[in-house]
């Protein structure tokens, strides 16, 4: 019986609510074995970021070689990437590796409004990462930045901002309608089709750390283990909607509080 792998590329939260950590707790969660590669060291916690002391990229570099020469990765993550040294050692080392489908989650800021891509990387995120992604996961203000305009305000917008970041060059494109008002968390997914739209009810809760992290983990797990782009997506925005509700209950450090990535599991 073959194992399915899944890789994640981001940084530390040594709270354990966002990035390697939630990733690893999701590919568990999904019974798919996980592998890291750290490319920055966070000083964090529910309440916001306050270091960040990056990897130096020929580590990184090592990091991804050690990996993947040894490990048969079935699928992997992109989350923070931070500085453009970071982002071409993670596109040299990938250049370097048999081709996996590719989640590009393009961390920018974190829930608590903290930055965690330096705006001189942002150029080189468009042109050596963007291109090498399966699937492009945005939020709101990420995909507002990545396009140099205002945040979607309705669905139509959304669809617009889609359909103009897929033309950055990954093969299909999510945008996360959470940072949406309504009393429905929306997404659009579009891969040169028809744009689909999932809906699921917003949940009243602060405890939202790591959300970002957690879809777009979830959705390269499934990806892991062969399931087909759109409907790996609809599964991950179910098992995050339960991830939430089930955190909603959780008391764990004074700010935005994590998702409970283990109950959610238990419902797969």
């Amino acid at each position: 019986m073959t194992t399915p792998i899944a890789l994640t590329i981001a940084g530390s939260d040594p709270s354990g609510g966002a990035g390697i950590q939630a990733d690893l707790k999701t590919f568990a969660a999904h019974g798919v074995y996980g592998a890291s590669v750290i490319v920055a060291l966070t000083a964090q916690n529910t309440r916001g970021v306050t270091a960040i002391h990056e990897v130096p990229g020929a580590f990184v570099e090592a990091q991804i070689d050690a990996v993947l020469d040894d490990l048969q990765v079935t699928a992997g993550k992109i989350g923070m990437l931070a500085t453009s040294e970071i982002i071409l050692a993670v596109a040299r080392a990938l250049d370097r590796s048999r081709a996996f489908p590719l989640v590009v989650d393009p961390v920018m800021v974190a829930t608590s409004g903290d930055v965690l891509l330096q705006p001189e990387a942002e150029a080189a995120l468009r042109e050596f990462i963007l291109p090498r992604a399966l699937l492009l996961t945005p939020n709101m203000p990420e995909a507002a930045r990545l396009l140099g305009t205002s945040i979607a305000d309705g669905d139509d917008e959304l669809q617009r901002q889609a359909e103009a970041l897929l033309a950055l060059g990954p093969q299909a494109v999510l945008v996360k309608g959470g940072h949406g008002g309504g009393g429905e968390a929306v997404d659009v997914f579009f891969d040169g089709g028809a744009p689909v739209f999932l809906r699921a009810p917003r949940i009243p809760t602060r405890n939202t750390h790591g959300t970002g992290c957690t879809l777009s983990a979830a959705i390269a797990a499934r990806l892991a283990t062969g399931m087909r782009l759109a409907d790996a997506v609809r599964a991950a925005k179910s098992y995050v909607s339960a991830a939430i509700r089930a955190g909603s209950m959780l008391r764990i450090g004074h700010g935005n509080g994590p998702l409970d990535h283990a109950a959610a599991g238990r419902t797969l």
